[in-house]
């Protein structure tokens, strides 16, 4: 965004001059008049023309709540908005204010934020050059709930840098910064920002929030929007309004400028909105995942792991009361029951949203007991305790489940001193929705195990949402929830009611969950309810909250086709994939403690949540649903295979909270369990994302060896197999087998490795090649980068087809500061890992040698490695990164830390994790 500024400067404050002043009368007259001007210039805030930026920006992070006018009630106010750091560097943190041109200061006033001071704090200005501490008297005060006055010796600058250091592991945050100006009050052009860039659909309008800060505001200053450039006409509601709306007459890409002019002073900001067509008027429909076969080499062994290993070990520690931290588990629910029934009962344990890992618990039994065992002896054992365990649990969930259908363990246990009502608006923390959600989500995966036959978890969730209903609502409480989840399982569970029992039994359900998205306003970027949600174009704040925000968003739109939805969906999926997506699909920068940081803020240490993978596949999979355009299955795949497999070890024992893109730390558990569960009921929600389908078109999304039904596609029951190795080879077979003769689409997606414009990859690789019907070859047209066959089908049909596969060399943009020299390695869908295990060093550049894919069935279960070699002539091995960190030779902690802690670790153990693993490297 270029800012311009231009106009001469006024030099003093007009028609009054120090000179004249003390002329008059001897100079001692008008002494008051002098007093009184120096009084004005000095109440006037400099900060409020001034353009901030700072080194990080957390995801709760707000650079211009520091320059409201507003005064906190207290440092922990969190209605105020601040800017937000949580963790220290080797460098302190810096929060800069810039100036159109410099100006004169003598003190700052700094109003900290947050649980804890900052260690140091210390101001600078710039001089010419460089950064330089202003003189002061004493070191800038850290004292909570008040401004601090900092005073020094005048300075003239037009920029200022507070820097600060935090203590370890501990939040350090700033709510004000005012700069009193000193001496005459300048005259600056106004600070103007015109937003972030966006996309609208056609037809609708975008909702403009500009910052424009004056020092003073008089007569002739102006305000002004205009239109730079674009195909079309754009009509702005009011043109001089910092908030406004415009509207565009044609498809494409525009440029707007907001011109704001203070005493002949000029500035400027330009935004870019790219104007699009609207999707479909028809979302394509939903594959439920139901009994599978997965006959994939690669996927097999991926999802044995899962159902031998991890899933039994979630159940063990769900039943486990002996964690050291209490986390709670199924012994919650059996506490609860006894409430209900008025008997003596214990505390609710852990977290108020513990019931969270149960219920996805429950929801990844149902969908192993989906996969075919084919006679294998282990994973016929560990299907039959998970069958034992639901029907141990199911009773005792349904138990704890209030009267009208309400459930959440933390409140029935709660005193009602503490938590006094449900839904409160004092209670947004407690996870009422988000735990209620994944409960919901857990019922239609079990309905569709059983076929139906068995009702208890879906006659209990329709329960639970009809209690939902009765309250919130128009004319009933207005509420949101502070961590989402249920706006995305209503939408889905309302979906699913349609398709059980129809005639719209479901569509109460996606009302609610639209009611419950449209009431997030008026609070924090952390929890997306800083705006109203057709008004959010970032993707902010923390990621995991972020992505099932908007993948309900994007639910909402294709229920609704409401085009401020549809809008507001576009330009944060392209705000997240363009300018805050790493290269393994993964989202939550490691600029922050838990989520979404500065545009291009990408550091190797990512943050990047497992359950924030788990979401996102969830997003890009409903933006497939949407547009019916392959480039959201192309995204999904690639968090996949990446960002979310890689979040169990190999064996199953063990898991990844974050996955950062330099080292790993994996534990057995976690104080915080809420991606134990996430992980494989994503993994094995198969069909699901292999397919989707129209009423006359089916959609092939993922390879995957398979036998699939996809449920009726043109009047009759198919069943799709799909045989082939990939990703270690290209060539996929398709067998259609309809219950009889139907003529449909068959929409073969067509891979393609750059969606996303901030990676770039050479060699270039897309399309596919040899398709063949039935032994000959065809040339199929393509649409929204799928191939298109239709025929008339009858059973054994089958479709053949080469992805092509080598390896690539993939660079980042300049933006991105972390991987600048950097270079990733690629093999069809999968990131490359290199690794200590395979070569002495991973620090030096990589060669300019031809790089090879080669098979090592004796590596990490089988891998197609990637070999070559480094600068220096030694051997190069890469491997793919969701197998990275599997041969540290160290003991797997139960937690983390020793306390049972956030996955923190010792400076000295982080970098060694780090050095042992990485996937940029240097060239």
């Amino acid at each position: 965004m270029a800012k311009e500024q231009s106009g001469q400067p006024n030099r003093g404050v007009p028609g009054v001059s120090r000179r004249h002043v003390l002329a008059g009368a001897g100079g001692t007259v008008l002494l008051p008049l002098l007093d009184r001007v120096q009084a004005a210039e000095a109440s006037v805030d400099l900060a409020q023309a001034a353009i901030p930026s700072s080194s990080r920006l957390s995801e709760v992070s707000d650079l211009e709540a520091l320059l409201r006018p507003t005064v906190p009630t207290g440092s922990k106010d969190g209605a105020s908005g601040m800017w937000e750091v949580w963790e220290t560097g080797p460098e302190p943190h810096w929060i800069d204010l810039t100036w159109a041109e410099p100006v004169t200061t003598d003190r700052v006033e700094i109003y900290w934020g947050g649980n804890t001071p900052p260690r140091t704090a210390r101001l600078l200005y710039w001089d010419k050059d460089r950064f330089v501490p202003v003189v002061a008297p004493a070191a800038l005060g850290r004292e909570p709930d008040r401004f601090n006055i900092h005073s020094f010796a005048p300075v003239r600058t037009d920029r200022l840098r507070l820097e600060i250091e935090g203590e370890a592991r501990k939040a350090v945050g700033v709510r004000r910064w005012r700069v009193p100006n000193a001496g005459p009050v300048p005259s600056l052009p106004p600070a103007v920002e015109a937003g972030v860039d966006r996309t609208v659909v056609m037809g609708g309008a975008t909702y403009l929030a500009a910052r424009a800060g004056w020092l003073r505001r008089g007569p002739g200053d102006d305000l002004r929007w205009s239109k730079v450039s674009g195909p079309g006409e754009v009509s702005f509601a009011d043109l001089t309004a910092a908030e406004t709306t415009a509207r565009f007459s044609e498809i494409g890409d525009y440029t707007l400028r907001l011109t704001g002019t203070a005493a002949g002073r000029v500035a400027s900001d330009e935004l870019r909105v790219r104007v699009v067509p609207p999707p479909p008027a028809k979302r394509l429909d939903v594959v439920y995942t139901t009994p599978y076969a997965l006959t994939s080499p690669f996927w097999r062994a991926r999802a044995r792991s899962l159902i031998v290993n991890w899933i039994p070990h979630c159940i063990a520690y769900c039943e486990r009361t002996d964690l050291p931290t209490g986390q709670g588990g199924i012994d919650n629910f059996v506490e609860a029951a006894k409430a209900l029934r008025g008997e003596p009962h214990g505390p609710h344990l852990g977290y108020v949203f513990s019931n969270a890992w149960v219920h996805q618990t429950v929801e990844s039994i149902c969908l192993a007991l989906m996969v075919d065992s084919e006679g294998d002896e282990g994973m016929l054992a560990a299907q039959a305790q998970m069958r034992a365990t639901l029907e141990r649990w199911i009773p005792i969930i349904l138990a704890a489940q209030e009267p009208d259908g309400y459930l959440q363990t933390a409140y029935t246990l709660a005193d009602r001193a503490k938590w006094a009502e449900r839904w409160s608006p004092r209670n947004r923390a407690d996870h009422e929705g988000y735990v209620a959600g994944y409960f919901i989500e857990s019922a239609i995966n079990h309905y569709t195990l059983t076929g139906g036959r068995d009702r208890r978890l879906y006659d209990a969730a329709k329960k639970l949402s009809d209690c939902w209903v009765a309250n919130i609502g128009p004319d009933k409480k207005p509420w949101y929830d502070g961590h989402q989840q249920m706006e995305q399982a209503l939408v889905r569970f309302g979906r699913f009611v349609n398709d059980v029992e129809g005639g719209g039994r479901g569509d109460a359900y996606v009302a609610l969950a639209r009611f419950l998205t449209d009431q997030r306003r008026g609070g924090a970027r952390y929890d997306q309810s800083h705006l109203p949600a057709v008004k959010q174009y970032e993707a902010v704040g923390h990621a995991v909250r972020a992505v099932y925000f908007y993948s309900g968003m994007a639910d909402i739109a294709a229920e609704t086709g409401d085009v401020d939805y549809q809008s507001a969906v576009a330009s944060l999926w392209d705000n997240m994939v363009n300018r805050k997506y790493y290269v393994t699909g993964g989202v939550g920068s490691g600029d922050t403690a838990e989520g979404f940081g500065a545009d291009y803020g990408m550091r190797h240490d990512a943050y990047c949540e497992s359950c924030s993978s788990c979401g996102l596949v969830f997003f890009q999979y409903k933006m497939n649903l949407a547009y019916h355009d392959a480039r959201y299955a192309d995204l999904y795949e690639e968090t996949m295979y990446n960002a979310l497999l890689g979040g169990v070890d190999l064996e199953g024992k063990s898991f990844c909270y974050t996955n950062p893109l330099a080292g790993t730390e994996r534990a057995k558990w976690h104080v915080c369990p809420c991606c134990v569960g996430n992980i494989p009921r994503t993994l094995l929600m198969m069909p699901t994302w292999a397919y989707a389908k129209q009423a006359d078109a089916l959609y092939l999304n993922l390879f995957v060896g398979s036998r699939i039904n996809v449920g009726k596609v043109a009047g009759t029951e198919v069943e799709m197999v799909q045989d082939t190795d990939y990703p270690w080879a290209g060539a996929v077979a398709v067998t259609v087998n309809p219950a009889r003769k139907a003529r449909f689409a068959l929409y073969v997606r067509v891979p393609d490795r750059a969606t996303s414009t901030l990676y770039s990859a050479s060699p270039e690789i897309s399309g596919l090649s040899a398709l063949t019907v039935n032994g000959k070859p065809v040339t199929p047209a393509n649409r929204n980068g799928y191939a298109v066959i239709e025929r008339e089908w009858k059973r054994g049909d089958k479709v053949t087809f080469e992805l092509p596969l080598a390896v690539q060399r993939v660079t980042a943009r300049a933006e991105v500061e972390a991987t600048r020299g950097q270079v990733a390695l690629r093999y069809g869908p999968l990131v490359y890992s290199v690794e200590t295990a395979d070569q002495p060093s991973i620090a030096g550049p990589i060669g300019a040698a031809p790089l090879s894919a080669v098979w090592r069935g004796d590596l990490l279960g089988g891998v197609m490695a990637i070999e070559g070699t480094w600068r220096d002539g030694n051997t190069l091995r890469a491997v793919p990164y969701y197998a990275r960190m599997n041969r540290t030779g160290e003991p797997v902690r139960e937690f983390p830390t020793a306390d049972g802690g956030m996955p923190q670790v010792e400076e000295a153990e982080r970098k060694a994790r780090a050095q042992a693993s990485k996937v940029w490297i240097g060239v």
